[in-house]
């Protein structure tokens, strides 16, 4: 059996974390949204973290008036990530500046909850926020480039399709998810996936019809988008709402989620009922973000509400 790899871990003093996310350009940098209160009213922290066997250590640290709940890392420039806000502002930060973003907006009219970077076009990047509209954006450009507007509730997943940069879906507290295209002003499609809002959405990497769904009913559903009335699988075990999922970008079978529970937990979908094969259950606090590295297999970040950032190998992911 291979020995344990250490946990590593950072301490966000201060500020909860909301969201944090792997660099696309280096194995070793992170990204950490974070805000002080638990987001209820206060200041955001956005930490940049280099990973060594060591430890976490801090590249950068931007502070914002309103807490963040969010960022997305570039796909075009390694320095670069945008931030999502609680007081509605979208924020692009470059790494070679010390103190302020490079670019502001403030076209939502509450908080922000989701950004994702075009992993396809690359040029692009989406937000979904709790004043119901969707946007998407060019970092070049001082203003929205489209807004949609369907979701009669809080919108809080909106995620790129990995297959083709025109796709997107969305997640909402509605119970539903609609998959959209760029090009067309109205969603292409919508689907009830839950009897609960919907807090946690992500697409496939390796299936590109297939979207997975968390919810505060506590249960995690996996939807072919070509046969939309029933979920492929339901996976059960979480104890509270679902709060993230990402699935991993080096299986189609494996996927972790994050929630209310305290927990992360991994999924390898093929075991059918058995799906669940490892619970992190060292968090103290509600587990927000989640992420997998792409450069190095197995690893995974998680941040939580009590103030820890953690980078772990789990052996059982090792083991696929």
């Amino acid at each position: 059996m291979a020995a344990p790899i250490p946990m590593l871990t950072f301490h966000t003093a201060g500020y909860n974390g909301y969201s944090v996310e792997f660099s696309s350009f280096f194995e070793g940098k992170l990204a950490c949204a974070a805000a002080s209160n638990y987001g209820i009213v206060g200041n955001g922290r956005l930490f940049v973290l280099n990973i060594h066997p060591q430890g976490l250590a801090v590249e950068r640290i931007y502070d914002t008036q309103d807490g963040l709940f969010d960022c997305a890392w570039s796909e075009i420039n390694e320095n670069q990530l945008v931030t999502s806000s609680g007081d509605g502002s979208i924020k692009l930060w470059d790494l070679t500046l010390a103190d302020y973003p490079i670019r502001n907006w403030a076209e939502h009219t509450r908080e922000v909850f989701c950004v994702h970077w075009n992993l396809v076009k690359k040029d692009t990047f989406i937000t979904g926020s709790w004043d119901q509209t969707i946007k998407i954006w060019n970092p070049e450009i001082p203003h929205s480039l489209q807004t949609y507007k369907e979701h009669n509730h809080c919108i809080y997943n909106t995620t790129w399709s990995p297959y083709d940069g025109d796709i997107f879906a969305s997640c909402s507290g509605d119970h539903t998810v609609k998959i959209w295209d760029a090009k067309i002003p109205r969603s292409a499609q919508t689907i009830r996936a839950h009897n609960a809002e919907i807090l946690a959405l992500d697409w496939n990497k390796y299936r590109e019809n297939v979207i997975i769904t968390g919810s505060v009913d506590h249960l995690i559903k996996i939807w072919d988008l070509r046969f939309p009335d029933h979920e492929v699988q339901c996976l059960r075990g979480h104890d509270y709402a679902v709060r993230n999922i990402k699935c991993s970008p080096h299986s189609g079978d494996i996927l972790a989620s994050t929630s209310y529970d305290m927990t992360m937990r991994l999924w390898n979908t093929c075991l059918g009922p058995q799906s669940q094969v490892f619970v992190d259950d060292h968090h103290t606090e509600f587990v927000l973000g989640v992420d997998f590295n792409l450069y190095v297999e197995g690893q995974i970040a998680t941040c939580a509400w009590d103030e820890q950032i953690c980078v772990s190998m789990p052996q059982q992911i090792r083991h696929f």
